[in-house]
């Protein structure tokens, strides 16, 4: 990025910002709603991967500290559950864990643009059931397992999974432990991904770090704020959120050009 004029390194710090306040007030969606702008600005994906993967190993563990520290309070008092949903996470890395590794070494033959367009129509009909305060619930099992396969086989191509595996999610983890349980999620499913980076030998570009991450935890901090006024709104607006979100991320997905 040494050959950049001024203001699309403004413009970069900027997105980094909006990543961060996306990843942390919803728990998803900081790389998917900004990897297409950053393209914009400097189309070369291998240059802001590492960067977003870096910053969201950084953010994810240190949530997912606090998570695992705060209990939520029960009404006599007394320490409740954690806000971490561990037994449904635990559940679900043994449907990932496959499929994320295949499609880090690249086995399937399915080209990774045609995957994700149908990940994100999948998406767009589970979000459009929370817009409509008709959350998608599903009752079997053997769908839920195909779903998460797909979004775990197409992290491990890219960093687009998440909606999918956050549509999947929503339906079974309390609204209160979602975002944390999701952020341990991602830091396993990226720590995956870095190790990949570093076996291919890609620039992790480690001196942009000292001026992105401080953008980004501008977007931290105001995205805990904005977390906070919606875990304790009522359900069906959180999930309204969520699914404008999920929709959102999803026709960005569809929209974006082809890298």
């Amino acid at each position: 990025m040494a050959d950049l004029l001024w203001y699309q390194y403004v413009l970069i710090g900027g997105i980094f910002a909006w990543s961060g306040f996306v990843r942390t007030s919803l728990g998803f969606g900081g790389a998917v709603l900004s990897l297409p702008f950053l393209l914009l600005v400097y189309d070369e994906p291998l240059v802001f991967l590492p960067i977003i993967a870096v910053h969201l190993l950084i953010f994810s563990s240190w949530i997912a500290w606090r998570g695992h520290r705060t209990r939520v309070v029960e009404s006599n008092g007394d320490p409740g559950e954690s806000n971490i949903d561990w037994a449904y996470l635990m559940k679900a890395m043994k449907v990932i864990i496959i499929p994320k590794l295949i499609g880090v070494i690249g086995l399937l033959t399915l080209p990774s643009r045609i995957m994700a367009s149908i990940i994100f129509v999948i998406v767009i009909i589970y979000a459009t059931g929370y817009v409509l305060n008709r959350p998608f619930k599903s009752r079997n099992k053997y769908a839920d397992n195909v779903l998460l396969a797909l979004g775990g086989y197409i992290s491990g191509t890219s960093l687009i999974g998440a909606p999918l595996l956050v549509a999947v999610f929503a339906s079974h983890v309390a609204k209160h432990q979602l975002r944390d349980t999701l952020f341990v999620l991602w830091f396993i499913l990226v720590v995956i991904k870095m190790v990949s980076f570093v076996i291919a030998g890609v620039d992790l570009q480690l001196v942009h770090h000292l001026w992105l991450l401080p953008c980004a935890l501008v977007g931290h901090i105001i995205g805990e704020r904005v977390h906070r006024y919606m875990i304790t709104a009522e359900t069906p607006i959180f999930f309204r959120v969520l699914g404008v979100v999920l929709i959102l991320v999803s026709v960005v997905g569809l929209l974006r050009p082809p890298t």
